[in-house]
């Protein structure tokens, strides 16, 4: 592929928060494309990007899925992803190897918790992206409405680009407001044939307020469509589209679509805006990486000549081997080829390369900058781990991970299954590196910690279907974190002789309570290690690091605590690593002893909706709960409730809040932060 060529890529993701509509919209995509020939539905378990078994079964999404189509002479490498928080981490890593997006939301519910939270994630990468207002045939749909709620709680600025045509169940078509036409779409071959027209009278003068707000935009990205604006010149729409997509590119603005994908409405004109607005490889800003045998930054530019960089965004375990999703932002990649991974400072070697279709695959000869593709062969890669050639080593920023909150116990069936167990488990942690695999010091239990009920229960289940391992699991139970209530300071001397050695280690640190959601703050002084050999200077750094990763009340992560090093001596005759780190242990062990230490609990973000008969009773049960009602947003036969609870409160509250709102309610959450925990809690503890 030709730099020419790079021009008509479109690397883009599809986010939103669960049930908009995503996978849906992905199939009426590949279809339109002529990369498949029948619709799969989601309700019906049939939907091609959904290809796991459990996707299939539970109607969602839970990986991010990868496929090649084209469109119009352009190629495009599209990625649905999950919209449900415990997956939160597969729109995270999708999102980084990605050019543009396309944000969905349901013209019914509006922007969501989870639509909130990935559009923050697309915000933090800088990510372009149009927007698709879904589901404009379902009852309750308010376009309008969507449209505040993005500015309110987004802080975005959309730009609405179609007018419907009819409401609710009678919506048959869009007003394309650039090209001054209507657009209907031919019910009797599942919307393949356009049927273009002039805008109603009765809709024209709405029709022409709209265009000249979608003028306006433009022109802040034009002075050409600006001063022919101001003079009253009308502007053709071939201008429009190139100023509109500098202010894409920017993030200044996000352009607006109606559809119902469902119902076959609203996909082309999408595919088009896909083509005209979202930016190709070539326009992305460069990466910045890190050389590492230099110690330099440079600048990563899209050009298959340069030096060969791609990031590893995603890792799986494919039939037992490892099957490695690479975005490339520049040089090119063959089978066979030698590559460098700056995790392991080792060079491991490209055995194949395929170009996703969902999950089929197609055998390629060569990749290039700009390509997202996976690759087998790469034994050690694991997410977020750069790729360069071995003579330029590079290193491009990695992934940010949440924190897990919800952890399960787990034991083997039998014999076999005990023997198959740590593998299975290894294999789905090179996949998430959400999810851990612990084993408590006291019970001697395997432990599985992840994002969510959910979260562990589809880890079980492909235990079962995947590996072939049974198991059996406790009750789920809430990881907290560790601070501690006042300030302390610690000196500790270790100095022991052993064989004949003498090893000396001296430190003074004290610990800080910091403010909540402020997480760690590790504080080393440059010029208190001036005199350590490099060694031993970054040993306490680490030592350091790790005492944070385990408290001394059950020993969870600490968190909100600033942890300074005051004073650390060195003698060349005495100071070895032994001494350094055993003064830093035991000094950690008594400060976290005498600061009082405490559990935080983590406390969950509600979005519910109710029937407004039954929001009474549901605002009594999150009072139970220990829950902090934020605001409540009426609709037609509905409220909208807003709560924090914490986690330990809302295991198994699906089945509470269906018999509290006879099957109507529903809800969604996601990790706010942690906070104090209660007395009781406290208490199991030992904490007074």
């Amino acid at each position: 592929m030709a730099n020419s060529d790079l021009h008509n890529v479109r690397n883009f993701g599809i986010i939103s928060h669960i049930d908009a509509g995503k996978t849906t919209v992905s199939e009426r995509i590949l279809f339109y494309a002529g990369e498949i020939h029948k619709m799969g539905e989601v309700h019906d378990g049939l939907a091609v990007m959904d290809w796991m078994e459990q996707e299939q079964e539970r109607g969602i999404t839970i990986t991010a899925t990868a496929t090649t189509c084209h469109w119009n002479n352009y190629t495009f490498n599209l990625i649905d992803t999950p919209g449900h928080i415990d997956f939160t981490i597969e729109v995270e890593r999708s999102l980084r190897a990605l050019d543009g997006a396309v944000a969905i939301f349901s013209a019914v519910e509006g922007v969501q918790p989870q639509s909130e939270s990935v559009w923050r994630q697309a915000s933090r990468y800088n990510v372009p992206r149009i927007c698709l207002i879904n589901k404009m045939d379902r009852i309750g749909s308010d376009y309008q409405q969507v449209l505040e709620s993005m500015v309110k709680k987004l802080d975005a600025t959309p730009l609405l680009l179609q007018l419907p045509l009819g409401s609710e169940e009678s919506f048959y078509g869009v007003i394309d407001l650039i090209g001054e036409t209507t657009i209907l779409f031919a019910e009797d071959d599942q919307g393949k044939t356009l049927v273009t027209g002039e805008i109603p009278e009765e809709l024209r003068a709405t029709a022409q307020q709209q265009r000249d707000k979608i003028v306006e935009a433009a022109a802040d990205f034009d002075d050409s469509i600006l001063d022919d604006f101001l003079n009253g010149t009308p502007i053709a729409a071939e201008r429009i589209l190139p100023a509109l997509r500098k202010g894409v590119i920017n993030c200044d603005i996000y352009p607006v679509m109606l559809g119902s994908a469902l119902r076959n409405k609203g996909i082309q004109p999408l595919l088009d805006m896909i083509c005209a607005l979202l930016p190709s490889p070539l326009e992305i800003p460069a990466s910045t990486a890190i050389r590492i045998d230099k110690q330099e930054q440079c600048q990563v530019i899209t050009d298959p000549k340069a030096d060969l960089c791609a990031l590893a965004f995603k890792v799986i375990s494919d039939e037992g081997r490892k099957l490695s999703y690479l975005r490339l932002y520049s040089g090119h990649l063959k089978p066979g080829d030698v590559v460098y991974n700056s995790r392991t400072l080792e060079t491991e070697k490209v055995a194949r390369l395929f170009r996703m279709h969902a999950h089929k695959r197609e055998r390629i000869n060569m990749a290039i900058a700009g390509d997202i593709i996976t690759a087998t062969g790469l034994k050690n890669v694991l997410t977020g781990d750069t790729i360069s050639h071995p003579d330029v080593p590079l290193q491009l920023a990695g992934l940010e991970y949440p924190e897990p909150v919800v952890s399960l116990a787990i034991e083997a069936k039998t014999v076999d299954d005990r023997d198959k167990l740590p593998l299975a488990l290894e294999k789905l942690q090179w996949e998430d590196p959400t999810f851990h695999v612990t084993e408590d010091p006291e019970t001697g239990q395997t432990l599985l910690t992840g994002m969510g009920e959910l979260h562990l229960e589809v880890v079980v289940q492909r235990l079962k279907a995947d590996f072939g391992v049974a198991t059996q699991t406790g009750r789920p139970q809430v990881v907290y974190r560790e601070t501690v209530r006042c300030a302390t300071e610690q000196r500790e001397v270790f100095e022991r002789e052993i064989d004949g050695k003498i090893h000396q280690g001296e430190v003074k640190i004290r610990i800080n309570p910091t403010a909540r959601k402020s997480g760690i703050d590790i504080d080393i002084p440059e010029q208190l290690l001036d005199d350590w050999p490099p060694e031993l200077a970054k040993l306490i750094r680490e030592k350091l690091t790790t005492a944070c990763q385990s408290g001394q009340l059950a020993g969870y992560p600490l968190t909100d605590l600033q942890l300074s090093l005051i004073e650390a001596p060195y003698s060349s005759n005495k100071t070895t690593d032994l001494g350094i780190s055993a003064a830093i242990n035991r000094a950690m062990t008594l400060a976290l002893q005498n600061g009082k230490p405490t559990l935080l609990e983590p406390v969950m973000a509600l979005e519910l909706v109710s029937p407004s008969d039954y929001t009474g009773r549901v605002m009594s049960s999150l009072n139970q709960k220990r829950g902090q009602v934020e605001g409540i947003t009426s609709r037609p036969g509905q409220d909208l409730i807003r709560a924090t609870v914490p986690l330990l409160e809302m295991f198994g509250y699906m089945t509470e809040l269906r018999s509290a709102t006879k099957g109507q309610g529903s809800f969604t959450m996601e990790f706010s932060h942690f906070d104090q925990a209660p007395a009781e809690t406290l208490k199991k503890f030992g904490v007074t």
